[in-house]
């Protein structure tokens, strides 16, 4: 039976945790309860105790409480944090790492999933720091559900009032669902730019933030699987848990992927790889002349049409970055690369292109299938490519 934490906080909304908690347990979850001092105004402790049948962890400071450090061993237990509501004051705790009470002290002890439902007036849940914050999780891999719109505590009428209990409890499943739906698997990332160098200060590179493949390795590492990362030249920090090989040429990139794709089940290509290099770089700086420069280019290594051809029982997964034409293309290097997902996205498009957390792709499967993923952050994407990934080693194990 999965072991779930419900957060509560200081809402009006508090009431619906209950109802919740109800709801989760007829799912065969086994719900323990952690509340702010501000929730505890609007539910009694007593109620959850009696609802959940445990102890609700909602002094830090009581006697007993930290004989095991109850922040640290709930946290250990548990397989999802669940936080319904979450007012602004949690939202902007948790997003920025403030550890002051007994919910935010668990949220930066626990490795389970996190979902959020945020309360609140609709003023509150627009204001540009509360969309920061949620902007912040969501890049973390927050799951959030989003609030209804409707009549509000305040008397207004707008968004923020809590989202639906079966909404929540769904949303709630399908983290439970997601948090080891990846163990066996071991999961090669390629991410980043490669860079090719012209002299020693310069070089020919592309946009690429590597984000995209870091938010996969972080993903694939949270869902259960052993994950091995070849990155380009980043300014992102290595994710914990995951082997992290860093690359600098496609040459590079190409090497280090051929010297550990043996024991991959699913190979995910995110990294954007030069298609070319200059063909003879000089070992001194150039120096600049009154003429112009004619730069001569070679082709790089195909790395992906290299895993392509010799694929064997991996699943692989390409991408698509594309100007125009979006789904001629992509379908075009699905078919030449003997791929078994294409990820396809207009880099022109706005919140879609490098450097960004966001992205809004179209994935094609080599069934004819495809999935459309609206802007979401980069993480949520992410999660969604697994999602395909998933099905798709399941099915070919049926």
């Amino acid at each position: 039976m999965p072991v779930a934490v419900l957060g509560v906080t200081g809402c009006i909304g508090a009431y619906k945790a209950c109802e919740v908690l109800r709801e989760l347990q007829r799912r065969d979850v086994d719900v323990r309860v952690a509340m702010t001092a501000a929730a505890t105004r609007f539910v009694t402790p007593m109620t959850f105790e009696a609802l959940s049948h445990h102890p609700v962890f909602h002094d830090q400071w009581a006697l007993g409480v930290n004989g095991d450090i109850r922040h640290v061993s709930l946290a250990d237990e548990a397989e999802l944090l669940l936080v319904a509501p979450a007012t602004a004051n949690i939202l902007g705790k948790f997003a920025r790492g403030i550890a002051d009470d007994v919910l935010s002290t668990l949220y930066l002890a626990t490795r389970a999933a996190v979902v959020v439902a945020p309360a609140m007036n609709v003023n509150m849940f627009e204001h540009p720091v509360v969309q920061e914050n949620l902007a912040i999780l969501r890049a973390r891999g927050v799951g959030v559900v989003a609030p209804g719109t409707g009549y509000l505590a305040c008397g207004w009428l707008g968004k923020g009032r809590l989202a639906e209990v079966g909404e929540i409890v769904d949303a709630a499943m399908a983290a439970l669902a997601r948090r080891r739906d990846l163990e066996g698997e071991t999961v090669l990332v390629t991410a980043g730019p490669t860079v090719e160098d012209i002299d020693p200060v310069r070089f020919v590179s592309n946009r690429s933030s590597g984000r995209m493949g870091y938010r996969l390795a972080e993903a694939a590492r949270d869902r259960g699987a052993k994950v091995i990362l070849v990155s380009g030249p980043t300014s992102l920090p290595a994710p914990r848990g995951v082997e992290v090989v860093a690359v600098r040429s496609a040459d590079e990139m190409q090497k280090a992927v051929s010297a550990r794709v043996g024991p991959a089940t699913v190979v995910i290509a995110a990294a954007a790889v030069s298609d070319y290099r200059p063909a003879s770089p000089s070992g001194s700086k150039l120096k600049k002349t009154n003429g112009g420069v004619t730069l001569d280019l070679v082709r790089t290594p195909d790395i992906l049409e290299g895993l392509g051809t010799a694929k064997g029982g991996r699943l692989l997964v390409g991408f698509a970055a594309e100007t125009e034409d979006l789904l001629a293309n992509a379908k075009k290097k699905l078919e030449a690369k003997n791929l078994d997902l294409v990820v396809a996205n207009d880099v022109t498009a706005t919140g879609s292109g490098f450097g960004g957390d966001t992205n809004a792709v179209v994935m094609l499967r080599r069934d004819g299938g495809r999935a459309e993923v609206p802007l979401a952050s980069k993480r949520e994407v992410a999660e969604r490519i697994l999602d395909e990934v998933r099905a798709a080693r399941a099915a070919a194990r049926a």
